[in-house]
């Protein structure tokens, strides 16, 4: 299979050079030439080999095809339990159980081993620069900590993330660099995707992205929904329609491509924060990207969502892709108002960002959507103990993968908002 710019500017590349280059050269986004068809599946009895098995065509020929179920193997060494919520029909799928305590876990980790073995038949070193609203960095921090002929640079907007998303993203050291920009996630997003289309740097520093621009985050995002999916029809008969919070769409889009390939989910809905770019668009308005507000849910700060482009590819036009979707904001005012209530009547403990998801299915089930439903709860709650702990009165039990993390010393560096100050850290 080959995979071709969203932008239609730069030729078709194999799976192994569109996630090595993470951005193509037109600044476009990597797909594959081809929309996926449906086709049937079968459970295959575990996370890790139901993504090998929902990878598999996308890997088809490509140099990293013979290594599929070891990278599988490595990536998803976690769970990603389904568990039924309080109210009938309803689940939270919990994607919080990795390294760090958020769903990014899986991609990052999957990416971390496709670019390791990429890279042992190369002498040049390798950096990868991210920009992160919050949970992104650490997750790519942890997979590459350490990994030889790699080097990664995380950019996080300073003061709008959570002390503990803050100390994550600057305790590894070694081969793991954190800035902290004196600006936006969008801010951070456009140099990050300056440096990835200037070719006069890339010829000094080759660089790569681990962001969910990048096809090897973005493709085995897919894995948990095919998981859940399927162990959820085999048991019960009926597909499972999601909920899905989303920031830079990544997540969200991931869900969108297991449905297309015939995966059982039914209706995908999407919940962002205040930051309302997409409910603006699917409530008939123009896309127009904004300037990101901060919010309780941080790592969905985001006010020009990447993966736009991929939702425009899998979909013949606007009209198409609005019909496919319910999107609404959340406030943050919503957002405390749920994590109290739900807590106050079932004892449940959302962070932010899967409070605002929890939300727009309490919005449809009063509407009176029917069906089995099921929420991407994308971190765990202790990483926003500031927000949640007021709300429900107490303290929460942190992981202790997380806990370990916050034990180490942190530091990041200060960055200005400005490409030339990312270019010149790079070049150093």
């Amino acid at each position: 299979m080959q995979f071709v710019s969203t932008r239609h500017a730069a030729p078709a590349a194999t799976l192994s050079a569109a996630i090595a280059a993470g951005l193509a050269p037109d600044g476009g986004l990597y797909v594959p030439q081809q929309r996926p068809q449906p086709q049937r599946w079968q459970a295959q009895g575990s996370l890790a080999r139901n993504a090998e098995a929902v990878l598999a065509p996308f890997f088809a020929g490509d140099a990293l095809a013979p290594h599929l179920a070891t990278l599988c193997g490595e990536a998803f060494n976690f769970p990603a339990p389904l568990r039924a919520l309080s109210t009938p029909g309803d689940h939270v799928l919990e994607l919080f159980h990795g390294p760090t305590a958020a769903f990014k876990d899986f991609g990052a980790r999957f990416l971390a081993a496709s670019l390791a073995q990429l890279q042992r038949d190369r002498a040049r070193p390798l950096t990868i620069v991210v920009a992160t609203s919050g949970d992104t960095g650490a997750a790519v921090a942890a997979a590459f900590h350490r990994q030889p002929g790699i080097r990664v640079v995380v950019l996080y907007p300073d003061g709008r993330v959570s002390p503990r998303q803050a100390h994550q993203l600057g305790c590894f050291g070694d081969n793991i660099h954190a800035l902290r920009v004196a600006g936006s996630f969008d801010d951070c997003q456009a140099m990050v995707k300056q440096a990835l289309s200037d070719r006069e740097l890339q010829a000094e520093v080759p660089l790569s992205s681990a962001n969910s621009i990048s096809l090897g985050r973005w493709l085995p995002q897919m894995s948990y929904y095919a998981d859940a999916a399927l162990a959820h029809h085999e048991a019960t008969g009926e597909v499972l329609n999601l909920v899905v919070p989303t920031g830079n769409l990544g997540n969200a889009m991931a869900a969108v491509l297991a449905r297309a390939m015939g995966l059982p989910l039914g209706q995908i809905a999407l919940a962002t924060n205040a930051n309302d770019v997409l409910p603006r668009f699917f409530h008939g308005g123009g896309y127009r990207p904004l300037h990101s507000v901060a919010t309780l849910a941080n790592a969905m700060d985001v006010g020009a969502p990447s993966n736009f482009e991929r939702l425009r590819w899998l979909y013949e036009d606007d009209d198409a892709l609005r019909a496919a979707f319910r999107v609404e904001a959340v406030d943050d005012a919503a957002i405390r108002e749920l994590i109290a209530r739900r807590h106050a009547a079932a004892g449940e403990v959302f962070c932010p960002h899967t409070a605002t998801a929890v939300k727009l299915l309490e919005q449809l089930r009063a509407e009176g959507v029917q069906g089995h439903w099921a929420v991407a709860a994308t971190a765990h709650p202790a990483k926003f103990e500031s927000v949640v702990e007021p709300l429900i009165g107490r303290t929460l039990e942190v992981p202790p993968a997380l806990a370990a993390l916050l034990e180490r010393p942190a530091h990041a560096e200060p960055c200005p908002p400005h490409y030339a100050a990312l270019r010149e850290f790079l070049e150093a």
